[in-house]
């Protein structure tokens, strides 16, 4: 009898297994999505896009997450290619950080798909759609550089912050709490810009750079803005467009141009030189951080040290 029921058990046992077998085997049901949540230990590993992207998140995440940007100092967002690197960096993040309308314009198809398994964030969906730029030469395009608008950048910040919430809720007091302290400091850099700008004449208040990437910084602060190029490096500026701006140049008596540290600085030389052509007088201002933030360690390294900067380079070259 003990023989006969130890098969008996034993039998239970095979059979319970196999069923748990089938069970993990079978397919998913109509509907149901396939389970792409990663087992994670330690910090949560963050990847980013562009530098502004980087540094917001590496603020408010603090010491609990490890986080990495693709595109470092002096690298066009516009022109950028994901590497083979990058992809290994995007597929092992558990959270990807990204600017989105149309930016980061090379690496739109690598964002889509690896937003199939990892949890993948546009840090502008926030922002109210009739408070993003939309000029007739951007081809029924937004305008992408939203962070040059210091206010209109809080979005991405709030949404930054809800994204980290979303990937790791244990630690949301400590995210919300440096967000909120993140949050004072923006405000306080939009007063400061503001500050700054002001102090140059409503008629010397021009600012020309090598592409229209100043848009959103010319309507929070009052400052007219003309770029050599349109929204997009990746678009070239022809004869016609340079001769059109030498000629405001010259008859507005126009003090300075800037050059951007993520683009050659030969278009706004050729400027230059132009004005210079036609009896004009016109000097390099300096030079502004536009797609890209400076070099780590330094206070252009982060995105109030950037926007502070430019601040500063444009009203001391125009006033």
């Amino acid at each position: 009898m003990k023989t006969l029921s130890f098969r008996l058990l034993m039998a239970t046992v095979v059979a319970t297994a196999l069923i748990a077998i089938g069970c993990d085997n079978a397919p998913a049901s109509d509907g149901a999505k396939a389970n792409t949540s990663k087992v994670r230990t330690g910090p949560l590993k963050i990847t980013c896009t562009i530098g502004m992207i980087t540094d917001v998140a590496k603020t408010i995440a603090g010491p609990h997450a490890e986080v990495i940007g693709l595109m470092g100092p002096g690298v066009d967002p516009h022109l950028y290619k994901a590497t083979q690197g990058d992809l290994e960096r995007l597929s092992s993040a558990d959270l990807i950080l990204y600017n989105g309308l149309h930016l980061e314009g090379k690496m739109a198809d690598v964002l889509v798909k690896m937003a199939r398994s990892v949890h993948t964030v546009q840090v502008t969906e926030s922002i109210p759609e009739d408070q993003l730029r939309e000029p007739s030469e951007f081809q029924g395009q937004h305008d992408p550089h939203v962070w040059f608008d210091v206010m209109l950048w809080s979005h991405a910040a709030e949404r930054i912050r809800d994204a980290l919430i979303e990937a790791d809720p244990a630690h949301k007091a400590d995210f919300e709490k440096n967000a909120t302290d993140y949050l004072a400091k923006l405000k306080d850099t939009d007063a400061y810009v503001r500050e700054r700008i002001a102090e140059i004449p409503k008629e010397q208040r021009v600012l020309v750079t090598a592409h229209d990437a100043f848009g959103y910084f010319g309507r929070a602060y009052d400052i007219e803005v003309m770029g050599l190029q349109g929204i997009s490096t990746a678009a070239e500026y022809g004869a016609q467009d340079l001769t059109r701006l030498v000629d405001v140049i010259v008859q507005r008596k126009i003090k300075a141009v800037f050059v951007e540290s993520s683009i050659s600085p030969k278009s706004i030389e050729a400027l230059v030189r132009g004005v210079e052509g036609k009896g004009g007088n016109v000097k390099i201002g300096g030079q502004l951080y536009s797609d890209a933030m400076g070099a780590d360690g330094t206070p252009e390294g982060t995105y109030i040290g950037m926007v502070r900067k430019n601040a500063d380079t444009i009203a001391d070259a125009l006033k």
